[in-house]
């Protein structure tokens, strides 16, 4: 690990990255007025700019999909990246030399390492690619011919030719100022009995590379079935490659996941190359290991899913027992990601690369097509084993089945399928299906069943609505330009707001020192704001930040006057209604002091109403 990216050095990054040219880089921006820039949004579809830019505090905001943020929020989004990550891209791009902290650590010294490792790798993968044209690495060139790949196939996946050397890789590096250990340590190298050599030899090499791109290491595949050692060797764990972290193809695949909802997983580097090729661009592989956990957490990152209900993962297995069992294992314990995933197996047992080559790329594309949900490929897989036809052959069936139904924990999709399963074996009689599956099933509730605290709706502002309107207006004025409202702003109690998501924010102001200290606002003070709010308002936060007021620059003075009185005037009315409701529950003769006292409140407030009025006008 790294460590923590010092805070001086995060600041310094959003400060040396000004959002106007990193958002600029992307997509087209235009003026929109008050010092705002906007354009179509990267991150759904539209026809109508709705994604707006305020370099003066370094945020955006989009009002069609609600998302927003600072600088690194918008690499992170549009990368797929983690903040560190976000903030290393920033700072290569910046030429800032990070810092790291953590306990014991020398500053510099472990992302130094990085560094140099992955400018090993990078200087491999050229190396490798490079030799791939020699005359040795025909048998190479032949593999790739046979599977339908041309040259230029082989330069965009970068595909390269280890020699069949014990330090072709080792010299070459070496030569260029890389130690022993540090090819080594990234697993480019393995010691022998008189020194270093080469990891691959003979091999055809596929450089596998991260999220961001950089290459972390390399699988390689046998050029000759006679020699000894595995047919595919990949690199060993490193600072750089965990296995069950890595998806071949993710760098190629991620924007396309993101844009299309869908990831394909395939079992092979060929297979993601055929897949791509093909119209496929969603493929990715694992690396040397079965799909797993850290793997799903890759996937959700690219397919902006949080809740494990947006969009699909569709897998392709062999169509041999093999694969059945790996398709039954996939997402074992992320049941919530287990509906949206989907299995495409080619009946003959064609996988994607020897399909293309066979029938061509639509061929590709139709099996991915012909994809089916998960449960029903595993409920069929079992099924396939006994002949239905019998009596004997329908109950083994439902019996081998019933425990994959019995262990869909979505209640409804559960009998959703177990009037499925009857169907399929032909007993035409749900009741005794059911009875038959619940009897596994009612163990697995008991344990499933822990009590949960149901959420609430999320609070939306209702624009319609001229008080919620009015509540905004100030709260944006709040947020940009808060010495235009100063005390007058902290002295509106939050109970002035109707709607729960305004009333927070204005607490999260007061807890921030209030308008009346903010001054003049800009990027510190709305960075201040994103500091204290809670996960749930950060949204409101930043859309207040970026929303352009409705005024210019040169009445804003006075429009910020006008709204604040507009919302205090909306206070004092209800306030006036409250007192005449009371008026009228009280005896003006039984309880005259009482009522005297009402009246009196009354006629001070429709004064201040009066008031109130005159300056809202004043806008």
């Amino acid at each position: 690990m790294a460590g923590r990216i010092s805070d001086d050095d995060i600041a310094l990054v959003r400060e040396r990255s000004p959002i106007a040219d990193i958002v600029g880089e992307h997509i087209q921006l235009r003026n929109a007025g008050g010092g705002n820039l906007k354009g179509l949004c990267p991150f759904h579809d539209e026809k109508s700019p709705s994604f707006n830019v305020t370099p003066a505090r370094g945020y955006w905001y989009c009002f069609g999909c609600g998302e927003g943020g600072d600088v690194i929020t918008f690499v992170r989004r549009l990368e797929h990246l983690s903040f560190a990550e976000a903030v290393e891209q920033l700072a290569n791009r910046a030429g800032i030399q990070l810092r790291y902290e953590q306990g014991g650590y020398v500053p510099g010294r472990e992302q130094g390492e990085r560094s140099r490792l992955i400018e090993a790798h990078r200087a491999a993968a050229e190396f490798y690619a490079s030799r791939l044209t020699a005359p040795e690495a025909a048998a190479g060139r032949r593999f790739l011919s046979e599977r339908g790949f041309e040259r230029a196939d082989a330069e965009r996946f970068g595909v390269g030719y280890a020699p069949a050397e014990w330090e072709a890789l080792t010299r070459h590096l070496m030569a260029r100022g890389f130690t022993a250990a540090e090819l080594v340590k990234g697993g480019l190298a393995k010691e022998g009995r008189r020194g270093p050599i080469d990891r691959f030899r003979g091999r055809l090499i596929w450089p596998i590379r991260d999220i961001t791109g950089d290459v972390i290491g390399f699988g390689a595949r046998k050029l000759n079935d006679a020699e000894d050692g595995p047919k595919y060797l990949n690199t060993p764990e490193s600072p750089l490659y965990k296995k069950s972290e890595v998806l071949y193809g993710v760098d190629l695949a991620k924007r396309e996941i993101s844009r299309r909802s869908q990831a394909v997983i395939v079992e092979g580097y060929t297979d993601v190359m055929a897949c791509h090729l093909s119209g496929v661009p969603t493929a990715v592989a694992t690396c040397g290991t079965a799909f797993g956990a850290e793997h799903i957490k890759v996937l959700r990152r690219l397919l902006l899913d949080q809740s494990g209900s947006h969009g699909e993962v569709i897998f392709t297995f062999d169509g041999d027992a093999a694969g059945q069992k790996a398709a039954l294992r996939a997402f074992a314990d992320e049941q919530k990601f287990v509906t949206q995933t989907f299995v495409a197996v080619q009946p003959d047992g064609l996988d994607p690369c020897d399909l293309r080559t066979g029938r061509g790329e639509a061929a590709v594309r139709e099996l991915i097509a012909s994809r089916e949900p998960l449960f029903a490929f595993a409920i069929r897989s079992v099924i396939s084993r006994y002949d239905v036809t019998t009596n004997e052959g329908r109950l083994s069936a439902l019996d081998a089945a019933a425990p994959i139904v019995a262990g869909i924990k979505d209640r409804a999709l559960r009998q959703l399928y177990a009037v499925d399963l009857d169907r399929w074996l032909g007993f035409n009689n749900e009741r005794f299906v059911m009875d038959r599956i619940a009897e596994i099933s009612v163990s697995a509730d008991r344990q499933q069943q822990r009590p949960q605290r149901p959420a609430g709706p999320r609070k939306v502002s209702d624009l319609t609505d001229p008080g919620v309107r009015t509540e905004a207006e100030v709260l944006k004025l709040a947020v940009q330009r808060p010495a235009l409202l100063g005390p007058g702003f902290d002295a509106v109690g939050a109970e002035a707001f109707t709607l729960p998501e305004h009333a927070a924010l204005h607490r999260l102001i007061t807890a921030a020192g209030g308008a009346a200290a903010a001054g003049p606002g800009g990027r510190e003070w709305v960075d201040r704001l994103l500091a204290g709010a809670p996960d749930d308002l950060r949204g409101t936060v930043t859309r207040f930040a970026v929303e352009e007021l409705r005024v210019g620059v040169e009445i804003e003075e006075r429009y910020a006057s006008a709204m604040l009185a507009a919302l205090e005037l909306i206070s004092v009315s209800r306030e006036i209604e409250r007192l005449k409701s009371r008026m009228e529950r009280t005896n003006p003769v039984e309880e005259q002091q009482e009522y005297n006292r009402l009246f009196g409140e009354l006629v001070a407030m429709e004064q201040q109403r009066r008031v109130l009025r005159e300056r809202a006008a004043g806008s």
